[in-house]
């Protein structure tokens, strides 16, 4: 079954597309061939709504109708191009993730998320039927709807003690940094695994390239390389009860907005700018990610288990190309943590989320549960219970059968399945 993935991220970069072909054997492993990614600009216009549109703006529900369907239909068009350009005009399912507008966290409950881009325009376009609205579901089973890819790293990442397969014992972190950075801890395959959104990625570094400089982020991390870290402004910055609550939890925009750091710096460094500021947002990030992996490894020290310490961290997203990111980062991950991208583990680190919706898409399209066992009998995003993520347009059965068997792995295969028979029951 092939299915195409696409989403856009809280940045509002591009719009991404993924193909891949999926085979589900009677194993419960599923093997992903990875047919392809790329990606397509925001016309300039529409772009700057959407980013207008984000919070603390007030939008009144014409303009959300507006950006609803105009973002479906540039999905649509998204859709349309993709299955030409990475599937060879071969997709069985579309899985859009849409444009996330507002995520509706109050305390540690999640209570909605609003992700825009009809999924009738995109059905109408790529003739394709489209499973959309991953997040309400999960939140309504009293989950925190984000973030989701902790399915696609429980999966991808676990160990399993009786194929060994080069992974180190011990977890392993899976982190994307977008516009928010998020973190799913793997140990063992089926072993419970927690996931949670450390808290700015991307956005606030962003944000002020954006107001410096015009750019729409730190190139190469080069700004923020010739700048100081502001200690005084980073303790302010770490100020913030959202850094201190436990996992499972999710954040966006509506925290870490454009108004954050003035905010957060008024009383203490209101005139910090240019490079120092960019420095001192890079820390941000890379000490919100490594605190929580270290109070993991930490707990792990203290209870004489060395199956709970952090081994390596599988860096994805765009703040993988920041180089000067990824050096604060490993400057505080404990010695004997490996980092890596997740290109060197087959993984594309920029189509990771459209891959994640590809994987959604085909799971919802059997029935599977689209989110990870997590601790305490929940799943890893805090739900109650297990759920099929996502709504059908058009509204008629799919024609493939749902699997009630366990799904225990995801294997990343880069060969065509052509080439060698699919094991009996296989599941395309």
């Amino acid at each position: 079954m092939i299915v195409l993935g696409l989403s856009s991220g809280t940045s509002v970069d591009a719009i991404d597309a993924a193909a891949a072909d999926f085979h589900l054997g009677p194993d419960g492993v599923l093997r992903m061939r990875p047919l392809g990614h790329t990606e397509y600009e925001w016309p300039a216009a529409l772009r700057e709504r959407i980013l207008k549109a984000l919070p603390p703006a007030p939008v009144d529900m014409g303009e959300v109708t507006q950006l609803d369907t105009l973002i479906g239909q540039e999905f649509g068009r998204a859709g349309r191009q993709a299955i030409d350009d990475v599937a060879g005009g071969d997709v069985d399912l579309v899985a859009s993730h849409g444009q996330t507008l507002y995520h509706w966290v109050v305390g540690a409950r999640a209570h909605g998320s609003l992700q825009l881009g009809n999924a009738a325009w995109i059905a109408e376009r790529t003739r394709r039927p489209v499973i959309n609205d991953f997040r309400v579901a999960d939140i309504a089973a009293g989950g925190q709807g984000a973030p989701l890819v902790s399915v696609l790293d429980a999966l991808w990442l676990g160990r399993d003690p009786q194929s060994p397969d080069g992974a180190p014992a011990g977890l392993s972190a899976a982190l994307n940094i977008g516009g928010i950075a998020n973190v799913t801890l793997v140990g063992e395959v089926e072993a419970p695994v927690t996931g949670w959104d450390t808290g700015p990625g991307n956005c606030l570094i962003d944000l002020t390239m954006r107001r410096l400089t015009g750019e729409p982020f730190d190139r190469d991390g080069a700004l923020g390389a010739t700048g100081t870290v502001d200690q005084t402004a980073l303790r302010a910055l770490l100020d913030d009860p959202y850094f201190a609550a436990k996992a499972p939890k999710s954040t966006g925009r509506e925290l870490f907005d454009a108004t954050y750091v003035p905010r957060k710096l008024a009383a203490v460094r209101p005139d910090l700018t240019g490079a120092d500021l960019v420095a001192t947002l890079t820390e941000l990030t890379a000490v919100t990610i490594a605190e929580g992996l270290l109070s993991v490894a930490q707990g792990a020290h203290r209870d004489g288990d060395p199956q709970r310490e952090v081994r390596r961290v599988v860096v994805s997203g765009g703040g993988a190309h920041n180089p000067t990111l990824l050096a604060r980062l490993r400057a505080y991950l404990p010695e004997g943590c490996e980092l890596l991208t997740a290109d060197q583990l087959g993984m594309p680190i920029d189509a990771k989320e459209a891959y994640l919706f590809a994987l959604l898409g085909f799971l919802s399209a059997h029935g599977v549960a689209g989110t990870a066992k997590g601790e305490q009998r929940r799943r890893s995003t805090g739900a109650r219970r297990a759920t099929v993520l996502g709504s059908l347009t058009p509204p008629t059965p799919l024609i493939w059968p749902a699997f009630t068997g366990p799904i225990r792995r995801l294997v990343l295969a880069n060969t065509p399945f052509g080439l060698a028979p699919m094991p009996k029951g296989t599941h395309r």
